[in-house]
């Protein structure tokens, strides 16, 4: 197997702003059961702010939406911990209607919300994105939560869309980010060869 072809079903290793290690690597249609467990270590109220409602289990079709991955239209990145294990995800799906733009949505499994995640797996979806030809992400999220809000910030300035029921749509426009190299040609190489199963 070649040195590119392991990468891109390991991951490239990184270190978080906190010292931590981890693996980053492009979502593959074989993730199921990584995202069963991987939700299973989200506590009820992350659960709550990624879905927008009270979830118990993932309901099979929305684990089917998020493993029919093209690559191009609807992205994954994955990061995982020393043991291989999902610890967040970034997804984006782009608008039918507005091709330069996608929804964006990340999740960072509570024992690691803080140490730098989310931002790298924001960052890691935006350079697939922009090589994509998408221009902006946009999110629904709940409107109380700042974390959220402040990792979007860190991609550029972001405009509220709309408000309703507890609810902000943003928009944000995708700048360049300090990707890491390595990670951005892993990503390059993963698109052009499908690495889905």
């Amino acid at each position: 197997m070649s040195t590119a072809m392991n990468s891109m079903s390991t991951g490239v290793p990184l270190v978080l702003r906190d010292g931590s290690r981890v693996r980053v690597r492009q979502g593959l249609r074989t993730d199921r059961d990584l995202l069963l467990r991987g939700y299973e270590r989200l506590g009820s109220e992350s659960r709550y702010q990624r879905f927008l409602t009270p979830m118990g289990e993932l309901a099979e079709n929305t684990v089917r939406y998020m493993i029919e991955l093209d690559h191009h239209d609807h992205e994954a990145i994955i990061a995982l911990d020393g043991r291989g294990e999902g610890i967040g995800d970034a997804f984006y799906v782009r608008d039918p209607k507005r091709p330069e733009a996608a929804e964006v949505a990340v999740t960072v499994i509570d024992a690691w919300q803080g140490r730098g995640v989310g931002t790298l797996l924001l960052e890691a979806i935006g350079a697939r994105a922009r090589d994509e030809g998408i221009a902006t992400f946009t999110a629904l999220m709940l409107a109380r939560n700042r974390q959220m809000m402040r990792l979007f910030e860190r991609l550029g300035p972001v405009r509220i869309i709309d408000r309703a029921a507890g609810t902000v749509e943003i928009e944000v426009a995708i700048r360049c980010a300090g990707v890491a190299a390595e990670l951005k040609e892993l990503l390059r190489i993963a698109a052009r060869h499908d690495v889905a199963d």
